[in-house]
């Protein structure tokens, strides 16, 4: 093990955070909680890492369950997707592999929802392979370390961080290494104001020796958010403690297998024939609201509607307030019910 490797496991080993999922090497719950980390802040993850695991403590366990029920307990994490990959994948693992992740790297990386850095991250935590790990973290830790000239996000800065992140990762403690790796960007290598006095690795920094670490990363070109025009219409019927809201499911990449309010780029109306729904519409906005996604900015104007009537499929129910947390609901259709629901009579 080189000097750099030991330096970096020295520094893991006495200031690492106590996350979770680092109490395990059941690949499961290492996949989980890595699909889980993807774009979300740690201390957001994990309680929704623990209610998933409790909920869901097997492969089986989550195999056999429908979306609405996973996508309720991933309501409000985000990037919906994910879930939805991660369900996929799994329901393969129990049907190809009986249950049991595969420790084969391609056979991890066929799956669906896997990727290089999730195959990485289960081979090397959970299978103790030195298989890499490229991440936001790693990232900045190695442009800076190596003093790399490349913009984010490009094919050849992506294809050289790979190719560095192989060539570091040792034989030896591999999953703890690509960890350490993650934490020092998290905690120490931070984009801004990096704590360089802190770093294990001050000594060997090529940035910090050029005084070039607030300009490393060479960041990627940011385009502004793509803003979109919504009416979304708030649909109740019966009235009391029998009141209920209507919900469709949505089909739409932002959104696909969460249940919404009835909204359209088009006029509130259109949103409720599009959802197969006849309702006494207000006339006037309940009021307006923005919702800022990663490449879009949703500005919505929020209509009423009462005594909403339709045929319920798989597509469109009504719920009453208490079966909400029990589907897959979007933080913005929250704001929307919360918002635009009229006072109970």
């Amino acid at each position: 093990m080189s000097a750099l490797h030991a330096k970096l496991l020295d520094w893991y080993e006495l200031y690492a955070r106590e996350l979770p999922w680092r109490s395990t090497a059941d690949p499961y719950a290492v996949w989980v909680s890595e699909i889980m980390l993807q774009q979300t802040r740690v201390d957001t993850v994990i309680p929704y890492y623990e209610r998933f695991l409790e909920r869901f403590p097997t492969p089986r366990a989550l195999a056999e369950a429908d979306e609405d029920s996973v996508l309720s307990l991933w309501s409000g994490l985000g990037y919906y997707r994910r879930a939805r990959m991660l369900h996929a994948g799994v329901r393969e693992v129990v049907a190809q592999y009986g249950g049991r992740v595969p420790e084969e790297a391609s056979a991890r990386r066929a799956l669906p929802g896997v990727g290089r850095y999730t195959a990485g991250a289960i081979g090397s935590i959970a299978f103790g392979k030195p298989e890499p790990i490229v991440d936001g973290n790693v990232t900045r830790v190695l442009a800076r370390l190596l003093r790399i000239e490349l913009p984010v996000g490009t094919a050849a800065m992506n294809k050289r961080l790979w190719q560095e992140a192989e060539r570091l990762v040792p034989h030896e403690r591999p999953g703890d290494f690509n960890q350490a790796l993650m934490e020092l960007g998290a905690t120490v290598c931070t984009p801004r104001q990096p704590k360089c006095e802190s770093c294990p690795l001050s000594a060997d920094c090529e940035a910090r020796a050029n005084g070039e670490t607030e300009r490393l990363p060479i960041p990627k070109a940011r385009k502004p958010p793509i803003e979109v025009e919504l009416a979304a219409v708030v649909v109740t019927s019966g009235r009391g403690g029998e009141r209920k809201f209507w919900l469709t499911k949505n089909d739409e990449p932002l959104f696909g297998g969460l249940w919404s309010v009835p909204m359209t780029e088009g006029e509130p109306r259109d949103a409720l024939r599009k959802a197969g729904l006849r309702a006494r519409l207000s006339p006037s906005p309940a009021g307006r609201l923005e919702h800022v996604l990663s490449h879009r900015r949703l500005k919505v104007t929020l209509y009423r509607a009462t005594g909403g009537t339709a045929t319920p499929t798989a597509i469109l129910r009504p719920f009453t307030p208490s079966k909400l947390d029990q589907v897959g609901i979007s933080t913005l259709t929250r704001k929307l019910l919360g918002h635009a629901a009229p006072p109970k009579t």
